[in-house]
């Protein structure tokens, strides 16, 4: 169904905007396009494919849109909405700006496919879900429940994790379980679910990596791994196929972490004079969210038994010649219940997207 944008000029960006303001419009935008205007008139568009490979070419969040913007978009004069459905299939676009005599946006059409969006993909990609650490950080909730079976917002987080992966297409899951494990089995065994679902059981606690270790034999191409304690609101394609295009052996999906440090800084010089002030500086950077696209060279450096983290067997990997890449994701698609306030965030976050 086509429909029309409410309030456009949430959609409309000058040029010289920053892109780290490009992100946050594009995070609260119903369509995740922005139309970019050089004195009012339409010059052409932003998505958040420009910026993610903005951010892959070391441009600063502190550049402007017009540097990444794409140009020529394309667009409907008044009178001619009969040919939205032919621009919309022969393009794939997201959205298409109606344009006066000016040259200035006076509508945005979208089509509205969130009732058609279950199932319309079917990935032959197996997911593995590290579920067995013993979620210190949320004791003592987790005294009682394991954290994959907290719930957030009434569903246990590990519950959501592979609910969400179904509904973009993935059936295939394994859980490597530790800590309450037969709570965990006995939760899922009781489900009525129409995916694959096999318990892998860590005997002592080996980390990600060597709890991942346990499907050497099993795992066979490209596969997801992602921690217990995070979801992803990303298409689960796009993260896939950037893998698989840029040919990497890993991919780590990272968010872009932005803030504002509360206090004046002082730089000085050598001899301990002020050289300049900085009043509240922000600072951005890309952290791990712990969700990660691999290929099945990842068993080549784990060592059976051998406890170990992620990171460090992505440095070997990259010591070793292998191609590590990065998805960049902005941080209102990353939620993450680790501690007590993401928890809460994360909570709050999935009621007001109603995804109860």
């Amino acid at each position: 169904m086509i429909k029309s944008l409410e309030n456009i000029l949430e959609n409309i960006v000058k040029k010289n905007e920053t892109v780290l303001k490009a992100l946050e419009l594009l995070d609260k935008s119903v369509v995740k396009v922005l139309f970019v205007t050089e004195e009012d008139k339409l010059i052409g568009t932003v998505t958040d494919g420009d910026i993610r490979r903005a951010f892959l070419s070391n441009i600063s969040v502190e550049s402007t849109i017009e540097k990444i913007a794409s140009y020529n978009p394309k667009i409907i004069t008044s009178g001619k909405e009969n040919l939205l459905n032919n621009l919309f299939t022969e393009y794939g676009i997201s959205a298409i700006p109606e344009v006066d005599e000016k040259g200035q946006v006076v509508k945005i059409y979208y089509e509205d496919n969130k009732k058609n969006k279950k199932r319309l993909s079917k990935l032959k990609i197996p997911t593995v879900i590290m579920a067995g650490g013993l979620g210190t950080r949320l004791y003592p909730y987790t005294k009682i429940l394991p954290k994959p079976l907290i719930p957030i917002a009434d569903t246990p987080i590990c519950e959501r994790i592979i609910n969400s992966l179904y509904d973009e297409g993935c059936d295939e899951f394994h859980m490597v379980v530790n800590y309450k494990k037969n709570m965990i089995k006995s939760y899922f065994g009781e489900l009525n679910y129409n995916y694959s679902l096999t318990f892998w059981d860590e005997e002592k606690p080996l980390g990600t990596g060597g709890g991942l270790r346990l499907l050497k034999d099993v795992m066979t191409g490209t596969f997801i791994l992602t921690n217990c304690d995070i979801l992803i609101m990303e298409e689960v394609y796009k993260m896939v196929d950037h893998h698989i295009g840029n040919k990497n052996d890993a991919t780590i999906v990272c968010s872009l972490k932005s803030f504002e440090i509360p206090y004046g800084i002082v730089n000085m010089t050598e001899k301990g004079e002020v050289a300049s002030f900085k009043e509240k500086p922000s600072m951005s950077f890309f952290t791990n969210t712990g969700y990660y696209i691999l290929n099945t060279s990842v068993f080549e450096y784990i060592e059976e038994d051998e406890v170990i983290g992620m990171p460090d067997i992505l440095s070997r990997m990259k010591e070793d010649g292998r191609k590590v890449g990065v998805y960049p994701i902005s941080d209102s698609i990353w939620f993450d219940m680790g501690q007590f306030d993401s928890m809460e965030g994360m909570e709050r976050k999935l009621r007001e997207m109603d995804m109860t």
